[in-house]
């Protein structure tokens, strides 16, 4: 799959281990959330290089604090149907202030989906395989106006204010 991070393909450097092998003991690694919660204490020191596989049902309120402290949190779509990590998205960015790579994985992340990913607070994109990647790249350049804020802009409403004089 191709990934597209701050409007550029890049490399992986997460790769994603599987529960039953070992963490490399350099190096970033994606581990699932279920690994993360049995193993967190003896992660120890090695949490600042470990990325979160999140599962899209995951209350991110309920556990904000190590969500906060991972490099990157990978968000999950299923299917078209299924907009869960959207949510879970904006409360990270918009509600906690998450600060670093929050990634979009899976079945709906697609070109005319790109521009409300990015609202969201995406700043990565894991490709469906069948995906054009140069299209996708032209998504996350395109101007737009919006009317409702996000995490990536401000509405277009609020240009238009002026103070009214009585």
């Amino acid at each position: 799959m191709t990934l597209i991070h701050a409007g550029e393909i890049i490399d992986d450097t997460y790769p994603l281990v599987a529960d039953d092998a070992a963490i490399p003991a350099s190096g970033s690694a994606l581990i699932g959330w279920d690994r993360f919660e049995k193993e967190q204490d003896a992660l120890g020191d090695s949490r600042s290089r470990i990325g979160l596989l999140l599962p899209n049902t995951l209350d991110v309120a309920a556990n904000i604090d190590p969500l906060l402290a991972a490099p990157l949190l990978v968000l999950q779509f299923p299917g078209f149907a299924d907009g869960r990590a959207y949510s879970q998205a904006r409360l990270l960015r918009d509600r906690y202030g998450y600060q670093g790579d929050l990634r979009a994985t899976g079945q709906a992340v697609v070109l005319d989906q790109i521009g409300e990913l990015l609202r969201c607070g995406f700043s990565s994109l894991h490709l469906r395989a069948d995906q054009d990647p140069q299209r996708c790249l032209a998504a996350f350049k395109a101007p737009s106006l919006r009317y409702q804020s996000a995490s990536d802009s401000v509405p277009v409403v609020r240009f238009g204010r002026r103070a009214i004089s009585g």
